[in-house]
């Protein structure tokens, strides 16, 4: 399972395999639903535990209706920048999951709920601050912010991360590495969500048909209209996600709702689908359509700042020993609240593996010491890089 190094911090590290398998263990089989606050709350405790020798400066933000956020601070030099390492405790897999889904060591791999997306990035972050404190005083301070609410939206958490992030120099996402190879991220597709309404008007399905106004064949003439909006090949898709209506089978239908998902790497993009979606007018005129929701995360869009960013990455991982890539991808993550404000940010820094929300995730075990160097010693180059 170890890897062969020059380095004496990854050398060390290879040598932590074992505690950070172990405690990669404790955290999966320490289930964290989103919807489940008490859950959450508990596995933050957890963290928190394992940090406390490392700072007394821990903080829980109570959210309202969510877990807890989890703030740790590490100071550094006075007037040395500040790093923020992002990421969150809550994952997909509702409570029970471990009974179908226990955690397993198999062929270097590690598997169960959450152990990729992306409670791996949190055993290594935690590894990370170990090894730079071994090391002597910190190079510059450190915030970790750890959010409860993430593969929601984070809808309870957005608030303080863009309070927090702002005071920062660099943010350095903990969320899992783009498969198959480890690859960071530097940009990602912005996200929204729209619920459209259809307002028919109800009949007897059989007495009176001609008099009703299907609200579901309106919705189906209208999802047609949808689909053809999207430009995967341009990266703008526009997926009709959910549908429901009507009542009774014997009752034409007064009303349907589609539920909609829209991903699009500009904010030109965005805007264009919206207005394209606001423009929709019904095929029956005795129906009526009304158009929920917007925008939720903006583009991560591959700025200046994050290319500079991603080549000291590149630059760290080559002098530890191995290549690192850049990739841009669908999904969303808390880094795109950051790198709309400005802030130079960096993803996928988290775990090495496959499968995020599914049974066959997994993290690949010798993939961690290395993963937890780079950050250590990234966070030592943007701190030399911002003394220059």
């Amino acid at each position: 399972m170890t890897i062969r190094t020059r380095s004496p911090l990854l050398k060390s590290l290879n040598a932590q395999l074992p505690e950070m398998v172990s405690t990669l263990r404790r955290y999966v089989e320490h289930e964290s639903p989103s919807d489940s606050p008490e859950a959450v709350a508990a596995f933050v405790e957890l963290i928190a535990s394992d940090f406390a020798a490392l700072s007394p400066r821990i903080r829980q933000h109570k959210l309202n209706g969510y877990g807890p956020a989890l703030q740790i601070d590490f100071p550094g030099p006075r007037r040395s920048p500040r790093v923020l390492l992002l990421g969150h405790t809550d994952t997909v897999y509702p409570l029970g999951t471990l009974e179908t889904m226990p955690w397993r060591e198999r062929a270097g791999k590690l598997c169960g709920p959450g152990a990729f997306d992306m409670k791996g990035g949190i055993v290594q972050a935690l590894f990370a601050m170990k090894a730079l404190q071994a090391r002597g005083p910190l190079p510059c301070s450190i915030t970790l912010l750890l959010v409860p609410d993430e593969e929601i939206g984070s809808p309870g958490s957005r608030a303080l991360t863009k309070r927090l992030a702002p005071d920062c120099s660099a943010v350095l996402v903990l969320e899992p590495a783009a498969a198959p190879d480890g690859a960071c991220k530097t940009a990602r597709k912005g996200v929204a969500r729209y619920t459209l309404r259809i307002y028919g008007q109800a009949s007897h399905a059989g007495l009176d048909y001609e008099r009703g106004a299907s609200a579901i064949v309106e919705a189906a003439r209208q999802i047609i209209d949808i689909h053809a909006l999207s430009r995967p090949q341009r990266g703008l898709t526009v997926s009709p996600g959910l549908i429901s209506g009507g009542t009774r089978p014997n009752v034409v239908a007064d009303f349907s709702e589609i539920v909609l998902d829209v991903r699009f790497f500009t904010t030109a993009q965005a805007a264009r689908a919206d207005a394209a979606l606001r423009s929709l007018r019904p095929h029956d005129p005795r129906c009526r359509l009304q158009l929920l929701g917007g925008m939720e995360r903006g583009p991560f869009e591959r700025s200046a700042a994050t290319v500079r960013l991603y080549r000291l990455a590149a630059k760290v991982a080559e002098k530890l020993g191995f290549p690192l890539a850049e990739a841009s991808v669908g999904g969303c993550s808390d880094g795109n609240f950051t790198s709309a404000l400005g802030i130079p940010t960096l993803d996928g820094l988290g775990a090495v593996g496959d499968g995020a929300h599914s049974q066959h995730e997994f993290v690949v075990a010798r993939e961690m010491p290395r993963r937890s160097a780079l950050l250590a010693e990234l966070i030592t180059s943007v701190a030399e890089a911002k003394a220059k």
